[in-house]
């Protein structure tokens, strides 16, 4: 098993494809957790063959970074054989662990995969040490603990249990109990728990009397009706200190489906938190830059869970998003060529003159200008078009895989 780059706490990052694996691993995540094509709650994201999934523990180890690969659905019997295949396969891949949820997979999986360690999902909602002292005894060798726990209560559990505990410390909430909800079976016939959820929970919902068809009628005081299922995101990042104090093992960051910007900003900034604290615990502080980071990424506005068993933040957010809209994301860096010129695949069209902000892992947002800018053929462009690749001077040194963002003028 690859050496942690943290002698602590393990942070752990969501890899739909293999371009955010790679993303994930450049900014500084020592596990990541990952999907096959069948089987994982993120059927929606892009996830990984099982040739793909050797291919990315090739990589990840190569870069000391453990690989977990998702099997946590709630399996029906028609595929239990279908699941005793895939699980064999996997056991034939250098996996540093596997997730599952379904004590059915969880048996199956400690027949064809003995050698593998397993990792119980949120999804089994553990919430007392007892439960975990169960899997314990039956060989699991982690256990992601329900969200609905305080600190406190994982503390307590952590002091008894003699396995890993893992927690979440930023992403998206569920609003149904430990992940296990029915309405998007109901409202879209999309089992979220065998990994097809439509997210109805984010819906737009408003109401409607019978006798007045077509009549929407916002349910709370809101011009564009409300969100009244939808949760706030969780974000600890001004609680590191007590998050590792718990005594968790493994602090995880929700997001398969997030994109490489997101993956990349909360990354950089629970990297930097993590190692400050680890390093210097008398010293730490809560950067104000950290949070300007955060800010600038999709999120439906932050709360701390049930961390702190304060009801104020669970209550729905009945805001769309809080984004700091000041940023887009431009490019990413493909290759550096020489020490001003970058090759950057565009992902949003930039320009000669825009202002940019280069995000690379452990040190400062670098602010610039993109100077001239030339295409694959070396010829004199104006500017750059979705899609492509182009050679900007940016006039400050890149690595691959350093994140480009064009600050927008209003």
């Amino acid at each position: 098993m690859p050496t942690p780059k943290s002698n602590t706490v393990e942070l752990l990052a969501p890899a739909g494809n293999f371009e955010k694996l790679e993303i994930a691993i450049h900014y500084g995540a020592d596990a990541v957790y990952l999907g096959g094509k069948d089987f994982s709650l993120r059927n929606f994201s892009d996830n990984f063959s099982l040739e793909e999934i050797k291919q990315a523990v090739t990589y990840a180890h190569d870069h000391s970074v453990r690989v977990y690969v998702t099997v946590n659905v709630y399996a029906r019997n028609d595929q239990q054989q279908h699941i005793a295949a895939y699980l064999e396969k996997l056991g034939a891949i250098a996996l540093d662990g596997v997730i599952v949820a379904d004590p059915g997979v969880f048996m199956t999986a400690r027949e064809q995969m003995p050698h593998i360690p397993l990792h119980l999902s949120t999804q089994a909602n553990s919430t007392n040490y007892k439960t975990v002292a169960f899997w314990e005894r039956l060989g699991i060798h982690r256990v992601n603990l329900a969200r609905e726990l305080t600190l406190a209560e994982i503390k307590a559990i952590a002091e008894k249990a003699q396995i890993e505990i893992e927690a979440f410390v930023h992403g998206a909430m569920c609003i149904a109990y430990s992940g296990r909800c029915l309405l998007s079976s109901f409202m879209a016939n999309r089992h979220s728990n065998r990994g097809m959820c439509t997210h109805p929970c984010r819906w737009k919902y408003a109401l409607v009397e019978e006798t007045r068809p077509g009549q929407y009628m916002p349910v709370a005081e809101d011009d564009r009706g409300t969100y009244i299922f939808n949760s706030k995101d969780l974000c600890m990042i001004e609680h590191i200190p007590v998050m590792i104090d718990s005594g968790v093992s493994a602090l995880k960051i929700e997001g398969r489906m997030k994109g490489v910007n997101y993956l990349a900003s909360v990354l950089k900034v629970y990297r930097e938190a993590i190692d400050w604290y680890c390093q210097d615990p008398a010293g730490y502080r809560v950067k104000p830059e950290w949070l300007i980071e955060l800010s600038k990424i999709n999120h439906r506005g932050y709360c701390t869970g049930f961390y702190f068993d304060d009801p104020r933040q669970i209550v729905p957010d009945y805001e769309f998003s809080k984004t700091m809209d000041t940023h887009l994301f431009i490019g990413k860096v493909l290759a550096v060529p020489d020490d001003s010129r970058t090759l950057m695949e565009v992902r949003n069209k930039c320009a000669i003159g825009d202002r940019v902000e280069i995000l690379s892992p452990r040190q400062e947002i670098r602010n610039t200008r993109i100077g001239d800018m030339r295409d694959d053929d070396g010829n004199p462009i104006q500017f750059a078009r979705p899609g492509t690749c182009v050679y900007p001077d940016l006039g400050v040194k890149t690595k691959p895989n350093d994140l480009i963002r064009k600050l927008k003028t209003k």
